[in-house]
């Protein structure tokens, strides 16, 4: 073998650490961009990069404002067409589609010229509806996928309270009318009740001791919300302090007057089981917590940017 030979011999391990190397190091080069593009900040960055682009370069005349040409493509006129149909279930006719391109050229014309004088500056709605479509954008970026069961099931344990059952109530009662009684409805209320309080009770056929209701005299099984929409919130909240059963209680004072409640049964609230919630239901609540937490955690990030200086 040659000596020069026997030189490269010697130099084919330092090449081939030196290889090694470059290869851990382009590795690591490479996690750390898959890291990085998993982050929803960089998600947020991108996506709104790419959507202004894509806007300045479908909408030329609105990032040169300062130019006298102002051009309407057919997809513009298609969707002033489109959007007259729908409104009135009709394409529009030459004339009114004129005059639909007549009003889209003024909006153009007033448009320009107030950004020529700077009238965008400084404005609150401008502000506001900019900061809209930002908010659109970090909603876009932060759409989730599918949760794994596992995964759902780990979030409910630790957030069960949000899909509590709540309390029901099975009810009958006595109605006591203002527009048949006036200002005695009230106190007629308490007279039936002592005189209902001294005899063995038949809460089937005692409701016939006051006025016909609107609406039946039992209840079953109901939940506040449903008892709200009956009575109203003021008679709901105070049926639902009450915790005796087998007897006749109140005045109850409602919208529609006042009443004797027979509390017949109480079934609790309670938090359920994770195979009782709906499944529909357990995503959707997911998705919008993690979708609220993503935007939250976008924001803060895009926050740490800017320096906030107030009056002293």
């Amino acid at each position: 073998m040659s000596t020069l030979e026997s030189a490269l011999d010697l130099e084919r391990p330092v090449v081939t650490a030196r290889s090694n190397k470059t290869r851990e190091r382009d590795t690591g080069v490479v996690r750390t961009i898959r890291r990085a593009l998993r982050e929803p900040l960089v998600h947020f960055l991108l996506i709104g990069a790419l959507l202004f682009a894509v806007y300045a370069w479908l909408t030329p005349s609105s990032a040169q404002p300062s130019s006298n040409r102002i051009e309407l493509t057919a997809a513009d006129l298609n969707l002033l067409r489109i959007t007259w149909t729908a409104q009135w279930q009709r394409p529009p006719t030459p004339a009114e589609l004129q005059g639909l391109i007549e009003t889209r050229v003024r909006q153009e014309v007033l448009y320009r010229e107030a950004l020529t004088m700077g009238l965008d500056q400084n404005d609150e709605i401008i502000k506001r509806r900019l900061a809209q479509k930002m908010e659109f954008i970090a909603e876009d970026v932060s759409a989730l996928g599918a949760p794994k069961p596992e995964e759902l099931k780990a979030w409910f344990e630790n957030n069960a309270a949000k899909f509590v059952l709540p309390g029901r109530l099975s009810f009958r009662h006595i109605y006591f009318s203002p527009d048949q009684r006036g200002q005695r409805a009230r106190q007629d209320a308490d007279t039936a009740l002592h005189s209902l309080s001294a005899k063995p009770a038949n809460p089937a056929r005692e409701p016939a001791l006051g006025d016909r209701f609107v609406d039946q005299n039992y209840f079953a099984d109901c939940s506040a919300e449903q008892v709200t929409k009956v009575f109203g919130s003021k008679f709901s909240e105070a049926l639902f302090k009450l915790t005796t059963t087998g007897s006749w209680q109140g005045p109850v004072e409602s919208g529609l007057g006042w009443h004797l409640v027979w509390i017949e049964r109480i079934t609790p609230g309670r938090i359920p089981s994770y195979e009782e919630v709906d499944p529909e239901q357990l995503k959707s609540e997911w998705t919008t917590e993690k979708r609220e937490q993503t935007k939250r955690e976008t924001f803060a990030a895009i926050r740490k940017r800017y320096e906030v200086v107030l009056p002293k």
